[in-house]
């Protein structure tokens, strides 16, 4: 059986000058101003020629991708941007976004990327090349930060590609391992699949949960939510780490 690898990821770079970011100071977007756009990845795998994200108007304007003093619009800045992190991972079904080293983003040079087309791709998510703007590689974690305390982020333990310490990796949970593992026991009840034995790939690449929303999610992703059924007493999980079955109750 074979667990094939699934990490994605974005950069982020140096700040800019500080100005006000309150979102009523935010004119409407200009014909100079038009919002990027990035085509989704399918739940299979591969590119499809599905709808664009659209960024939200903010992204178009300068002082979002500059650090607020204020205490109440920096919540209103990190909300924004933890909103628009998740919008954009669950557009792509990216599932893991990582920082680049510190030393990097200050110099302004380039982000430490894999190989990927995939997270050359997600650049976009911090770096608006029309206004010639990157989200600064320290605001950039207070955003994951922001987000791990409303649970929807959390760093990745092993580090993994990128994970160099001063950056790494994060988990983007625009659906929690709770949501997932909820998804899944309900096509357990959907498909009468209990008492039947699957490995993890079959659950996330075979032909019977092509279709499912958990087709294609990241193996490790999918172990989180699996533990959470094993510890209800609704699955075990046996076999060797390359090897490992689930058997549903």
């Amino acid at each position: 059986m074979q667990n094939p690898a699934s990490t994605s990821a974005s950069s982020l770079t140096a700040a800019t000058p500080t100005t006000s970011v309150s979102p009523p100071s935010f004119p409407p977007p200009s014909s100079s101003t038009a919002p990027h756009s990035t085509t989704a990845n399918t739940a299979a795998g591969g590119t499809a020629a599905a709808a664009p994200f659209e960024f939200p108007r903010e992204y178009h304007f300068p002082p979002f991708f500059t650090r607020q003093p204020n205490a109440t619009t920096r919540h209103s800045q990190l909300e924004k941007w933890s909103a628009l992190v998740l919008s954009y991972a669950r557009h792509r079904r990216l599932y893991r976004i990582s920082l680049p080293s510190a030393a990097a983003a200050a110099a302004g040079g380039p982000s430490s990327y894999s190989s990927s087309s995939t997270v050359a791709d997600a650049e976009e998510l911090f770096h608006n090349r029309r206004l010639g703007r990157r989200l600064g590689a320290a605001d950039a974690r207070e955003v994951l930060e922001h987000m791990r305390r409303e649970g929807r982020a959390e760093p990745v333990a092993h580090g993994g590609d990128g994970g160099d310490g001063d950056g790494g990796l994060w988990w983007v949970y625009w659906k929690t391992p709770d949501e997932w593992a909820a998804e899944v026991e309900a096509w357990v009840e959907d498909t009468a699949q209990r008492g039947v034995v699957f490995t993890l790939y079959e659950l996330t690449e075979g032909e019977d949960t092509r279709g499912a929303s958990f087709h294609g999610l990241d193996p490790e992703l999918l172990q989180k939510a699996l533990q959470v059924l094993v510890k209800r007493g609704k699955a075990q999980i046996f076999g060797q780490e390359d090897q490992r079955g689930i058997k549903f109750f």
